[in-house]
């Protein structure tokens, strides 16, 4: 299957929320212009400030890793987590060739296989992968402390 010849930033009728929905792979410039999106993506990506002293560590550990965000243009936990995620890759300095964005349906389901096999039950999930690969751990639907401090906790399993 080749992924670039698949819409980006599709658009479709989700009949679990009635409502346009993004679906599939889209980029970041997609979402933040994604009407129902921007909304609270905006206010909230300004207001969220990642703790400095998680930030430091962070940054230390932060090597070739990628990112999947696997969100709901729909999901109110997607709608808060998913701005503030990216508020800590940009003070990371993220590469944002290493995040890949897929927006599921409300059944939680992208189109072509695109999530098969993530297991995905929550949105957002961001998984963290090392540079080859394999999962080093996931944040399903809302961190257990902070989206940097769970990030964090990922990264020193890893080492």
């Amino acid at each position: 299957m080749n992924v670039s010849a698949q819409e980006i930033n599709k658009k479709i009728h989700d009949e679990a929320h009635n409502k346009e929905i993004l679906i599939n792979t889209c980029t970041r410039e997609g979402i933040v212009s994604f009407p129902e999106f921007k909304e609270m993506y905006d206010p909230l990506y300004a207001a969220y400030i990642p703790d400095a002293a998680t930030m430091i560590e962070l940054k230390k550990l932060v090597k070739k890793e990628h990112v999947k965000i696997v969100f709901g243009t729909w999901c109110s936990d997607s709608k808060v987590n998913v701005p503030n995620f990216f508020k800590v890759l940009d003070a990371l300095q993220f590469k944002e060739k290493n995040v890949a964005i897929i927006a599921v349906d409300g059944h939680k389901k992208a189109e072509n296989g695109l999530i098969n096999g993530l297991n995905i039950e929550k949105v957002p999930t961001f998984i963290i992968y090392d540079k080859k690969g394999k999962e080093l751990g996931r944040i399903v639907e809302h961190p257990k402390t902070t989206l940097e401090g769970d990030f964090l906790m990922i990264l020193k399993k890893k080492y």
